[in-house]
């Protein structure tokens, strides 16, 4: 079934225009709430994503994060800068780099798992529990997760 036709396109009814509105306004929040901390909201995923070892390398943030490569260097660029990963080569392959947090980032990256329910509760208030599970089931099925 087609949900989207272009003769009944209008910008702000599109799936794509209030996700990508949606994603704005929560790292906005979340850069708000952040402030002080040396990151913004573009970096929360790739330290909460290396802190839980769900990914080693940028190609694995890369891929995580559904996120260009070009883009994963930047933010790995910028935490190397604050001090919170380290860049470290695969000795049998040195093409290889992994991704360390190091003992600061592996602290901020508690503190922001602290930080962001807070956010998004404050963003989510208004939904009730079954609210809640459908927009999580509706949007993993978008993910195809």
């Amino acid at each position: 079934m087609s949900h989207c036709r272009e003769d009944s396109f209008l910008p702000v009814q599109r799936i794509v225009y209030a996700l990508s509105k949606a994603r704005n306004l929560l790292t906005a929040e979340m850069d708000v709430a952040l402030a002080g901390t040396g990151v913004s909201g573009s970096h929360i995923s790739a330290l909460l994503v290396l802190s839980r070892g769900i990914a080693r390398s940028s190609v694995g943030l890369s891929r995580q994060l559904g996120i260009n490569s070009g883009f994963v260097t930047r933010v790995v660029d910028h935490l190397e800068r604050q001090g919170l990963v380290r860049r470290d080569r695969n000795s049998p392959d040195r093409r290889v780099v992994n991704l360390t947090l190091t003992e600061a980032g592996r602290n901020l990256a508690a503190r922001i798992a602290e930080i962001v329910p807070a956010v998004l509760n404050r963003r989510l208030a208004g939904f009730t529990p079954l609210e809640f599970a459908a927009l999580c089931r509706l949007l993993g099925r978008l993910l195809d997760e």
